[in-house]
């Protein structure tokens, strides 16, 4: 919802003037109330409803009209709260502004047209009316199946990240229980699968957040970079976690090989360096 808000924002100039002038090319629009404006929705595939008020006594006169079904559910009900919300422009036509339509619950944008004694309620679809002008790319196919090729890969590793939680916890345990002595890799390799099952999951929420349950149709540079900012956070603390253990490890049995754990934290120190770089290409593009 934000999202379409925020393109409908930036181009509603653009969008009330195409519709303004798509309306006025196809004349009266009481005239194709007869066939239930069969044509109207022909020619706006982001039509989804339309009904008629009487201007005198502000009540709706005609039932809720869809593109394949009518609705007497709605007949007779007051509509005075919206008339006077609206602003009729010069050529008698309104624009809501955008919000979530109580008759189909789809986010919508409402024209409203005075044509002699009547007032009639045009409700357009934000989506479909956005990419009918191209200002998002929607095709509900494609987007059917990578939703559900991105649901099965984020809780996948959702099962993934809980995997290796528990069977570190419980790897731990078993050591403790059951092994003589306690040595201070096997409290650090615990810490090192939590925190890479804690990246796996945070990964997978993002994808699940972003692609499945609040699916996004425009490219978002924001949420992408937090995406790899947190992700690439949570690897290099792995990293150097890991990092640590070599340099104890060396310090006890091999000292002559410290440089092995000196090219390690270098490696890190590289990755670190090229995060900040990062963020900071990313913050001044923002």
């Amino acid at each position: 919802m934000k999202e379409f808000l925020e393109v409908y924002e930036q181009n509603q100039d653009k969008i009330e003037f195409f519709i303004q002038e798509s309306l006025k090319n196809i004349g009266n629009i009481n005239i194709y109330e007869k066939n239930n404006f069969a044509k109207v929705f022909d020619i706006f595939p982001s039509l989804e409803l339309v009904y008629i008020v009487d201007k005198t006594t502000k009540n709706q006169i005609s039932p809720n009209i869809y593109k394949n079904k009518t609705d007497d559910n709605a007949k007779n009900r007051d509509r005075s709260h919206l008339i006077t919300k609206l602003e009729f422009k010069e050529n008698n036509i309104a624009f809501s502004t955008p919000y979530i339509s109580s008759a189909t619950r789809s986010n919508c944008v409402t024209v409203t047209i005075k044509e002699n004694d009547k007032i009639i309620f045009l409700d357009f679809k934000i989506d479909i009316l956005l990419e009918r002008l191209n200002l998002i790319e929607l095709h509900k196919p494609f987007h059917s199946a990578t939703k559900l090729f991105y649901m099965l890969a984020g809780f996948s590793m959702i099962a993934l990240s809980t995997f290796i939680i528990l069977y570190s916890l419980y790897d731990f345990i078993i050591f403790v229980l059951f092994q003589d002595g306690i040595e201070l890799e096997i409290i650090f390799k615990p810490i090192i699968a939590l925190t890479l099952g804690i990246a796996i999951f945070d990964l997978a929420k993002t994808i699940l957040e972003q692609e499945v349950f609040f699916k996004s149709y425009s490219k978002n540079s924001r949420v992408e970079t937090k995406m790899i900012t947190k992700f690439l956070i949570t690897i290099i603390i792995a990293l150097s976690i890991e990092a640590l253990i070599v340099v104890f490890k060396i310090a006890i049995n091999d000292y002559d090989k410290m440089v092995n754990a000196l090219y390690l934290i270098t490696g890190i120190s590289l990755i670190l360096i090229a995060l900040a770089i990062f963020i900071k290409l990313t913050k001044n593009k923002v």
